[in-house]
């Protein structure tokens, strides 16, 4: 069984030499020709494209530029032109080597790591120094031509190495004032397709022409020849409000509700100077929904933190607005989903220094713009709603028929499983909600933890159930003899599904929680827990993994209380183990923190923290991490295999061997 993507282990091991030369280091960019996947996405070159697009926009977000230019060549090859301040060419101080090629050559390398007044870019959707080194690694040939302090500068490159060396020549009459163009011959050995999908192109450019209005962006396709080339040119000066209402294919019930905020030098306690977020709603009472949302203009397709901070503030105002003029029906309960469900919008955020899942930047993950975010949609929601009661009131209506129709079918669902169904152990604190697909029960370690965890929850959609002391080991116990043990019985009845095979087709329509999340401690205590649980619902509820029903919690090990820097104010921040939490204190100290400056506290155990520490680190589906489980890549049998050496009594003979094979790459919590 995996985690993601965890692989099962293998019982056999390869028989081959291994020493000193076995261990190969890979340097440059060998390491994104060598892994592609792992830096960008390999269906077709559009992503490759972008990390270049993304740099000239991040001029243009920077004030340098109004202008960026795509040209599809009739030879596969693409251009991306802009008017910004052109990449330096002149030698690095430090590695002696011209700029622009570091640049384009040194994953880890550019301008975009200081942020704030010092740094070249206050905001930007670059943060890695990774992108364009991804780009030149997987071209057949990359050109870059600059034009900066009176000069045209060219170099080129060919698989990620300098094919011509930076050549210089005085600017004449003729070239342009400033700015960088590059030309990517994508290397199609590396992509499923080698064609770029016109479509989602069109949609990034228009995209980025919307969030940055007076900007003008401009795609050209080259025709065969004595065919004029196609163009298209987008400059929006109505901004989110036009691309929204664009994109409806229904009629607003309200009109869009649309707003733009930004921290100024006098409002930096909760954010810093600059960060904010511009949105457009729409609310509709039926057909598709249209939602896109942006993070330094670089879209982020999953959502993320911004996109739940859009979600809270939302729903506070609503549910505020009609709490105010007593609109709720007896015997309504509204939730988040029930505002949201309907809702269409565009959300663009700026945040100073995002934190992204993963290299594409598909989600972001920064805590800090969930209140951000909604620390600025609220009141303005609020106060337009006051402002326009009857409208508000159709907003109200929308919103209660969608709570109506949520409980009408939770109401269904329960009488169906209403007869014959055991009673609920004692220790379960229940959630309010029967929307299986919201709510989550989470199997507790301890009845300290559980205490915190009742205290901190939701207790519309999260249900706790406390287990006392260590799970059995279920791995070769009878089906017929599992409940008699108390805990296993509990969590069966809790969840509301009987105990079933791997080939068994077990009754789901009394599941009562949609995700059924493992929370143990950070520590190996906790970790054998949560490998006895994981042991139970591999062996006896393998449909309710298969399902992806499953989770692991993944609370903290550390706090780190950080003292005030710069603009940044004083934060509680937490990290996962010993690794993280060097991160975190590498991260303090590049902020300009000291190193006596700071508290690390180590949690001993999930008693030890404080209900709203709970809430915040593990339980808010906003902040916390929560990994699905599932089967391994090898497959069912593979698993079985696997757990059957680490989980089964007479095995001990099998698991001596691992731990002689692999016993030096475990760390040990002492």
């Amino acid at each position: 069984m995996a985690i993601h993507e965890g692989k099962a282990a293998n019982s056999r091991t390869t028989a081959g030499s291994y020493g000193e030369a076995s261990i190969r280091v890979l340097k440059g960019l060998e390491p994104v020709k060598q892994r592609p996947g792992m830096y960008t996405r390999t269906d077709n070159p559009l992503h490759v494209i972008q990390e270049v697009i993304d740099n000239a926009a991040d001029e243009a977000l920077a004030g340098f530029g109004k202008r960026i230019g795509v040209i599809l060549h009739t030879d596969g090859s693409v251009t991306v032109d802009d008017d910004g301040r052109g990449i330096p060419v002149g030698l690095h101080p430090e590695e002696q080597v011209p700029v622009v090629e570091i640049v384009f050559t040194r994953l880890h390398a550019g301008g975009k790591f200081d942020k704030g007044s010092g740094g070249a870019y206050s905001f930007s959707g670059g943060l890695h120094g990774v992108g364009v080194s991804v780009t030149n690694a997987l071209a057949k040939r990359l050109q870059v031509t600059v034009y900066r302090d009176a000069q045209v500068a060219q170099i080129a490159f060919s698989g990620g190495d300098v094919i011509e060396p930076v050549s210089k020549r005085e600017r004449t009459g003729g070239d342009r004032k400033q700015g960088t163009s590059v030309r990517v011959w994508p290397d199609p050995r590396y992509f499923e397709s080698a064609e770029l999908p016109r479509p989602e192109l069109v949609h990034l450019l228009r995209s980025k022409a919307v969030l940055m209005p007076g900007v003008s962006v401009t795609l050209t396709v080259e025709k065969a020849t004595g065919k004029d080339a196609e163009v298209h040119t987008w400059l929006y000066k109505g901004g989110l409000r036009d691309y929204l209402s664009q994109g409806l294919l229904a009629e607003s019930v309200i009109p869009l509700f649309e707003g733009e905020q930004y921290a100024s030098g006098q409002d930096t306690d909760n954010a810093a100077e600059g960060e904010g977020a511009a949105w457009c709603v729409a609310f509709t009472e039926d057909g598709h929904t249209l939602r896109e949302s942006y993070v330094n203009l670089i879209p982020t397709v999953a959502g993320g933190t911004h996109e739940s901070g859009l979600k809270d503030g939302l729903f506070a105002a609503i549910k505020g607005f009609i709490e105010l003029h007593s609109l709720m029906p007896k015997g309504v309960k509204l939730m988040s989903e029930d505002v949201f469900s309907r809702a269409s919008f565009v959300l663009s955020a700026k945040v100073l220094d995002p934190q992204f899942q993963g290299q594409t930047k598909e989600r972001l993950n920064s805590r800090d713009a969930v209140r951000l975010v909604s620390n600025y949609v609220r009141p303005a929601l609020e106060l337009w709603l006051n402002q326009h009661v009857e409208f508000g009131k159709r907003l109200a209506e929308l919103v209660i028929r969608q709570a109506q129709t949520r409980q009408r079918a939770g109401q269904k669902v329960e009488k169906r499983k209403g007869s014959g169904v055991a009673v609920l152990p004692g220790k379960l604190t229940d959630c309010e909600s029967r929307d299986t697909t919201l709510n989550e029960v989470f199997l507790v370690e301890g009845d300290s933890a559980g205490g915190s965890a009742k205290m901190g929850r939701d207790k519309e959609t999260q249900a706790i159930l406390p287990l006392r002391g260590k799970v059995l080991n279920a791995w070769e116990v009878e089906r017929d003899r599992l409940f008699a043990n108390t805990e296993i019985h509990d969590i069966a009845v809790a969840v509301g599904v009987d105990p079933h095979g791997p080939n068994d087709e077990p009754d789901f329509s009394s599941l009562r929680y949609g995700k059924v999340c493992i929370l143990s401690d950070a520590d190996v205590d906790g970790s054998h827990i949560q490998v006895l649980l994981l042991t139970l619902f591999f062996r006896h509820f393998p449909k309710l993994v298969e399902r992806g029903h499953v989770y692991v919690a993944r609370p903290p090990l550390f706090r780190v209380d950080a003292p005030a820097r710069g603009k940044k104010p004083a934060a509680k921040l937490y990290a996962l183990d010993e690794g993280e939490l060097q991160v975190t204190l590498d991260k303090l100290r590049k902020e300009g923190a000291r190193d006596s400056s700071w508290t690390i506290s180590r949690f001993k155990g999930l008693g030890e923290m404080n209900a709203e520490q709970l809430w915040e680190t593990t339980l808010n589906p906003d902040t916390r991490r929560l990994l699905q489980v599932r089967f391994g890549t090898l497959g069912f049998d593979a698993d079985v295999h696997s757990l059957t050496r680490l989980m089964g009594k007479g095995e001990a003979a099998a698991r001596r061997e691992l731990m002689e094979l692999h016993g030096d790459a475990v760390e040990v919590d002492v």
